[in-house]
């Protein structure tokens, strides 16, 4: 005699369709893409913060050198007398390196120096060209500016 054993009913596999997949993959890539979107003008304003910061050091260092020579290094100088001392007219008797190197602003362009400013004519100016890297620009920005 044969026993016949029932033959169980096919569950259902644990586990998730590939349609089920697709949604939740493309819910993802919606959030990722409004937050990508809505932090497009982060790296922007964390540029004019290192202009910021760059024209704080500036302006510690050309105290510095300031101190020592007794007056600001001439535009023909430039920032570069932080670094090296300077061979054209005034020549500071007593100079000390205040930078080891010059930086360029976030754009990779380098600072442009005055003094005298053209705001304030006592007072040096720090020029970054901005993001399009041409002088004398709307997007240029400048120490004097307030």
């Amino acid at each position: 005699m044969k026993i016949h054993t029932p033959i169980p009913v096919a569950r259902r596999q644990a586990g998730f369709t590939l349609l089920e997949m697709v949604i939740v993959l493309g819910i993802i890539a919606m959030i990722l893409g409004g937050a990508i979107f809505a932090m497009r003008g982060i790296g922007d304003a964390a540029k004019l913060r290192q202009v910021e910061s760059d024209f704080k050091s500036f302006q510690s260092a050309l105290a510095m050198y300031k101190l020592n020579a007794g007056s600001f290094p001439t535009t023909q100088q430039g920032l570069d007398a932080l670094v090296n001392k300077p061979n054209t007219t005034p020549v500071p008797r007593r100079w000390v390196q205040v930078m080891s190197k010059i930086p360029t602003d976030p754009w990779d362009s380098p600072y442009l120096y005055r003094f005298p400013g053209s705001k304030r004519a006592n007072d040096f100016e720090i020029i970054s060209n901005g993001p399009d890297g041409i002088e004398s620009t709307d997007d240029d920005l400048s120490s004097q500016d307030e």
